[in-house]
């Protein structure tokens, strides 16, 4: 591994603790992937023998789950993984057109990089969020409602180093690697910020305390 010494004793302690969480060793290797992406921006070689060494598994092993799951990366990301929904629901209220003009002007498709390393652009089966569709996320933050126009501001926001603020969640959105962080299991002091479910999500069960629907039991 080529970590520096520095780098190699924060990973170390870092792994040491999520391996604490679990009763089985081999249990935490999905949160150390999330470390290792955290500190290398993907999957690295570096990260593959780390995680294996950690949990006691082979590299063929830990390489595996890491490119089963999407969420993994096996080349560098952009500092903002930018996702646009085109599954059915998003995709007819406008998904593929955000889809085609955020491609557009990022100048990238499905799994590619900006050259500045910005934008790495993604094309998402479903983000669980139809309630608020058409829907973008921006390194798993949600922008719900979202139009061709907004879209492109929040790219334009994002290729021009400025704040972006997702409609729910966050003040703002975190990068890629202190994302990553988070998804490790480190807080980041920031789950005060969240903006709670919004009306869509509650509508249908307002419609039944409405009507008086209670469940059979």
């Amino acid at each position: 591994m080529t970590y520096t010494p520095e780098t190699l004793a924060q990973l170390e302690a870092d792994a040491a603790d999520i391996v604490s969480r679990y009763p089985v060793k081999r249990s935490a290797l999905l949160p150390l992937l999330h470390l290792v992406q955290s500190v290398d921006g993907y999957v690295s070689p570096d990260g593959i023998a780390f995680c294996a060494k950690t949990v006691e598994l082979t590299s063929a092993e830990v390489s595996a789950v890491a490119t089963f799951y999407t969420q993994y990366k096996r080349r560098p990301n952009g500092e903002y993984q930018v996702g646009v929904c085109t599954t059915a629901l998003c995709a007819i209220m406008g998904g593929d057109e955000i889809w085609r003009q955020v491609s557009e002007k990022a100048g990238v498709g499905h799994d590619e990089t900006t050259a500045d390393g910005k934008i790495t652009l993604e094309r998402i089966e479903c983000n669980a969020a139809c309630d608020y569709a058409p829907v973008m996320m921006v390194n798993w933050e949600f922008f719900d409602n979202m139009t061709p126009d907004r879209a492109l501001r929040v790219v334009d926001d994002i290729l021009e180093g400025r704040d972006v603020k997702p409609t729910r969640g966050s003040h703002k959105v975190g990068t890629f690697k202190e994302t990553e962080r988070v998804l490790a299991g480190f807080e980041d002091g920031r789950a005060n910020e969240d903006q709670g479910v919004g009306d869509p999500t509650l509508a249908g069960l307002k419609v039944a305390r409405e009507q008086g629907w209670e469940e059979k039991r």
